[in-house]
């Protein structure tokens, strides 16, 4: 007994002795060690933190057992630079999960130099606890002032034997590394190694895990394109050669239908489905756009497949139908790549190509792209006229970005037609801009979105205008403006003498990346408490997060002032549709070939189709399958199943063959880019 207690007296003065001359090494990791949780805390939460912390934990003794080695004076130095480090990459990630609910990849650093062109929507997105992360470095810098007028450091120049602390805490950080990895399941493994869902990554790992791996990742595939292009090439050609293959490439009755026709892209900045069913004291909020809809072809079950490169990303897979970068994106860090896309392809055939925006031409780098997209002439600020003073709270030739919509659309009308008439067949794509985030008021937003209702207690009428102060209120009213520009330009199309040989494809090209919460406002908001409705309310709508993902759909409709064409391009299109199917069905209404696409004629594939996220997560008619967190959702019935056999009336394997299809789709996506496989191939065609 008494050994037992000699040996644990001899331990707490071992413990407290070491705590008392490694304290400015034990600020560090705790500091650290916090930072990092904080972030995983306020971003993706879920269910493995534990695990995330001991890896963080051992992630940052590893980094720390090298101060051992400098000279007591200059640990503080050493530490605070690694502090300093941490913090940049908490307050990066912070701002930019809040942006695009995901983390930050070494990959994409070439990609700031677009925050100039979108610094109001960053700035309007941040939030106080992007700068809790600031206090690291304060508190640790007063920390070591403090030691420094005391004993601290003369004393552990003297006791500090710095080969034996580098090696047990080097043996420390080993141990919950090991505990890391040996808890981490085949699928964890699997993501580690893909990369693409980085918010799970950053849940089960943690942060630091994450950023470590992105750097190899993200310097991987440059390596290995310098050695690996003719495995690469060998794969891409084996996939699309493969007969074993289920082939969707035969025609149908819209094959050449198109064949001699102009074709203008109509990019809709951030529209979405959902606004066409709203409406506000009896005033739609998108009549124009559910005019068109009506009036043309309507694919009511398109999705975006974009990742962080957003905008850019819509206008690759367009032009593509291929898959965006799963490492920055294609835009900017791929910009010298040779593109094989629908416009080069009509460019061959004669036709004269441009792209129009009203913003500069260095957004997303598309001076540089868009030439080798094949597009002939950029049509872009310089050309239009406008008050350019975005200071001014009067301008409203001013919105977001750049030029308004209307503008943009009453002088663009003019620039098409003498296009037409300058050239017997163009392709085009037309940029909008307008509804950007922030989605700012504006003196030119007309929209009332005030609720009136009648108190219950008093009887009195009272009104409320819920919606105004949030993001999605303000994205609705902006959507209305843009709406109305585009029921302008419609107007201008159809009073013009021209335009009679032209198909106009209007698209959305990607969700307007509302938060969960901001979105359910929209649908469950109770005025009378000022609060979110519980869900035991019997006028609560269910939107759960399989909702909010189904909900990012945006609409794609084939328009034409062609009388003839107009009657077969008609009436809604329920099939699910991916953005990467637009390219194969135009090529097979031009009576174009090509089979280097990853999507599908949606007249062929039908209910067959499946649409592959850049998450990992996929779509088909009968499931949202959640990667990430391996639940899919039945859309006959909304049930969701939290593992992939546990649905009995689901065929065998159903969940798992297109998994693999999923996985094998992103794959080539990524090697078509990363490679540059296009390069050789296109110069041969």
């Amino acid at each position: 007994m008494k050994k037992i207690k000699n040996y644990l007296n001899k331990l707490i003065t071992g413990l407290i002795s070491y705590i008392y001359t490694n304290r400015l090494f034990l600020s560090y990791l705790v500091i650290s060690v916090i930072g990092t949780m904080i972030l995983r805390h306020f971003t993706v939460k879920g269910d493995y933190f534990f695990g995330s912390l001991m890896t963080n934990i051992g992630l940052i003794l590893l980094i720390g057992a090298f101060g051992y080695l400098v000279k007591p004076k200059n640990q503080f130095k050493y530490f605070f630079i690694w502090i300093i480090f941490f913090t940049a990459l908490e307050v990066i990630n912070s701002i930019y999960y809040m942006f695009y609910t995901n983390f930050a990849s070494l990959a994409e650093i070439s990609s700031v130099s677009q925050l100039e062109t979108v610094s109001d929507s960053v700035i309007t997105q941040l939030r106080l606890i992007d700068f809790i992360y600031v206090l690291q470095p304060i508190i640790f810098y007063y920390i070591h002032k403090h030691l420094k007028t005391s004993p601290y450091y003369n004393l552990i120049g003297k006791v500090e034997n710095k080969k034996n602390m580098v090696i047990a805490t080097l043996i420390s950080a080993a141990v919950f590394l090991i505990f890391t990895f040996a808890t981490a399941t085949g699928t964890d493994y699997s993501r580690l190694s893909k990369q693409w869902d980085r918010p799970y990554i950053v849940e089960r790992f943690g942060i630091l895990m994450y950023q470590a791996n992105d750097v190899f990742q993200t310097i991987q595939p440059r390596i290995n394109s310098l050695f690996g292009q003719e495995e690469a090439m060998q794969m891409v050609d084996d996939y699309f050669n493969d007969d074993s293959k289920e082939k969707y490439d035969e025609t149908n009755k819209y094959s050449n239908i198109l064949k001699g026709m102009n074709v203008i892209y109509i990019h809709m900045e951030s529209m979405q489905n959902f606004l066409m069913d709203l409406e506000f004291n009896g005033e739609k909020v998108t009549p124009n756009l559910q005019q068109i809809a009506d009036e043309g072809m309507f694919f009511s079950n398109f999705y975006p497949q974009v990742s962080i490169g957003t905008s850019s990303d819509a206008e690759y897979i367009t032009q593509t139908g291929l898959l965006p970068s799963l490492n920055g994106t294609v835009f900017v860090n791929y910009s010298n790549n040779t593109f094989n896309t629908l416009v080069g392809k009509l460019k061959d055939e004669g036709y004269y190509t441009f792209s129009m925006h009203g913003n500069l031409p260095a957004m997303w780098n598309r001076s540089k792209v868009h030439p080798r997209f094949g597009y002939t002439d950029m049509i872009y600020k310089e050309s239009f006229t406008f008050n350019d003073d975005s200071k001014d709270p009067n301008n409203t030739d001013w919105i977001g970005l750049g030029i308004n919509d209307k503008l943009f659309f009453e002088q663009g009308v003019q620039k098409l037609i003498d296009i037409e008439n300058t050239h017997e067949n163009y392709f085009g794509t037309i940029i909008t801009l307008s509804n950007h985030s922030p989605f700012a008021p504006n003196q030119a937003f007309t929209l009332d979105l005030t609720d009136y209702y009648t108190d219950e207690i008093t009887g009195e009428e009272k009104s409320s205008c819920y919606l105004c102060e949030r993001d999605v209120g303000k994205y609705i009213v902006s959507s209305h403006y843009a709406d109305e520009a585009l029921g302008d330009f419609i107007r201008y199309i159809k009073e013009s003498d021209n335009f009679n040989n032209t198909l106009f494809v209007f698209y959305g090209d990607h969700d307007a990346k509302m938060n969960y919460k901001d979105m359910n406002y929209l649908y469950n908001y109770d005025y009378l408490t000022g609060e979110l409705k519980e869900e035991t309310d019997p006028t609560y709508v269910t939107y759960d997060s399989f909702d909010h993902q189904l909900n990012k759909k945006t609409p794609l409709i084939f328009w034409t002032k062609n009388k003839k064409l107009a009657s077969k391009l008609h009436g809604e299109v329920k099939t699910m549709m991916g953005m990467y199917d637009l390219a194969p069905t135009l090529y097979n209404m031009l009576g174009i070939e090509e089979n280097y696409v990853l999507g599908h004629d949606i007249f062929n594939i039908k209910d067959n189709n499946i649409i592959v996220f850049p998450s990992g997560n996929f779509l088909t008619n009968k499931v949202y399958y959640n990667n990430s967190k391996e639940e899919y959702k039945m859309l006959d019935d909304d049930t969701v199943f939290k593992s992939i056999d546990e649905n009995p009336d689901l065929e065998q394997n159903y969940i798992n063959e297109r998994l693999d299809y999923s996985e094998k789709a992103l794959e080539i996506g990524n090697a078509l880019i990363t490679y540059d496989l296009f390069k050789d191939r296109v110069k041969e065609e």
